[in-house]
């Protein structure tokens, strides 16, 4: 009698704990339901921004000399510093001289030569005039004379032109910089000889203002630029390879005149200052702005999910569980987004995107603001100076 009992005992006693872990699951339960995961959420609004394009350029010094000799002879020295900064009539090379004063001293001395030979003639000139007035010399001499004289005269023009081509010469051993700028590296030492207008002894660059050319294509430039004109009031921004942002502010001061029939594109000129930062040659991003401003909608970059090849944002619904939204994105405004489809004004998006969330989560949503803040999204050209370019002439 007694074990039936104890067994019915047992059966009893686990019966009742199972009922009490049935009971505490189900009281457990519902707190578990109850949380909800807090992010950040935005309400979506639309901004006033300007379509961007972007062109790859390289950019180039305003003015260029590949400085040559225009006399042959040897360098006897060099009196610059490479890569500093030279001004229009700086003597850089120094040719020997010494032939070149020989020969202006030999044609000084036939130039005086030739005048005591013309002042002989005058003289002579002079008397014939007299006998000739008294018909004590025939016509004959006379002409001979005069002949002689002008003769004369030719000869002290020919020599006095020699006389300054040599002296050019001498001068041109003296190679002075044409333009201000930069100067590079000598190219040809002291001691080298040097041919005329063919040894390059060195390079400057002009370093007050750079030039930046890309070409546009016909359909954007119809679509968007055709208004565009080349007088300094239509600003863009550059940026140097290795540089996340678009630093650099310059202006449109040349479109050329006729369209590439081969290329289908037409070639346009950026200006900027020239900064220390700033070299001829530099591989360059241009960006151009259209003349309107019109509203987009932006999002937070790190907002916007990747699944395969289509791209997403989380929005929330009326009970604050996240939707699964397809869009297509537009332009880049720094570390926002352009939204062209896919979102409407008042939409709630996660600001984070997916990354600890996911569609129909529920969450505690906290409100945030889209921060606009530091990001270029109009230019704004009031506190931009024109750059003034003025060709230098050299000496």
């Amino acid at each position: 009698m007694k074990k039936p009992f104890i067994v019915l005992s047992i059966l009893a006693g686990l019966a009742y704990l199972s009922g009490c872990t049935e009971l505490q699951a189900q009281g457990e339960q519902p707190a578990v339901q109850a949380f909800k995961q807090p992010i950040d959420v935005a309400q979506v609004q639309s901004y006033p921004v300007q379509s961007w394009f972007t062109y790859t350029s390289r950019l180039e010094a305003v003015e260029t000399v590949h400085l040559r000799p225009r006399v042959s002879g040897v360098v006897e020295s060099l009196n610059f510093k490479e890569g500093q900064q030279v001004n229009a009539g700086d003597t850089l090379f120094i040719l020997d001289q010494r032939p070149f004063k020989a020969k202006v001293s030999e044609l000084t001395a036939q130039l005086a030569s030739a005048n005591a030979a013309l002042a002989q003639a005058k003289n002579a000139s002079k008397r014939a005039e007299r006998l000739s007035n008294s018909d004590s010399i025939a016509q004959e001499q006379l002409e001979s004379r005069r002949s002689v004289l002008a003769q004369r005269r030719a000869d002290v023009l020919a020599m006095q032109a020699k006389l300054d081509a040599a002296q050019l010469d001498l001068n041109f051993t003296e190679v002075k910089a044409p333009i201000n700028g930069i100067v590079s590296r000598a190219q040809i030492t002291a001691g080298n000889t040097v041919q005329a207008g063919q040894s390059e002894l060195t390079k400057i660059v002009s370093d007050s203002h750079l030039y930046a050319y890309f070409d546009i294509n016909e359909r954007t430039w119809q679509r968007k630029f055709s208004d565009l004109r080349g007088d300094k009031k239509t600003q863009v921004l550059m940026q140097l390879t290795g540089q996340s942002t678009f630093s650099y502010q310059g202006a449109i001061d040349f479109i050329d005149n006729t369209i590439n029939a081969q290329t289908g594109t037409l070639r346009v000129r950026a200006v900027f200052d020239a900064e220390n930062s700033l070299k001829p040659g530099a591989f360059t991003r241009i960006r151009l702005a259209s003349s309107e401003a019109k509203p987009q909608i932006l999002i937070p970059e790190k907002s916007i999910g990747t699944d395969l090849k289509n791209r997403f944002v989380l929005v929330t619904d009326e009970h604050d569980i996240l939707q699964y939204r397809l869009v297509t994105l537009g332009e880049r405004y720094g570390s926002l987004r352009s939204v062209v489809s896919g979102l409407s004004v008042g939409d709630k998006v996660a600001v984070n995107g997916p990354a600890r969330v996911g569609p129909g989560m529920p969450i505690a949503p906290k409100m945030v603001e889209i921060d606009t803040q530091g990001q270029l999204l109009v230019l704004d050209t009031t506190k931009y100076t024109v750059p003034v370019i003025t060709m230098q002439q050299g000496e």
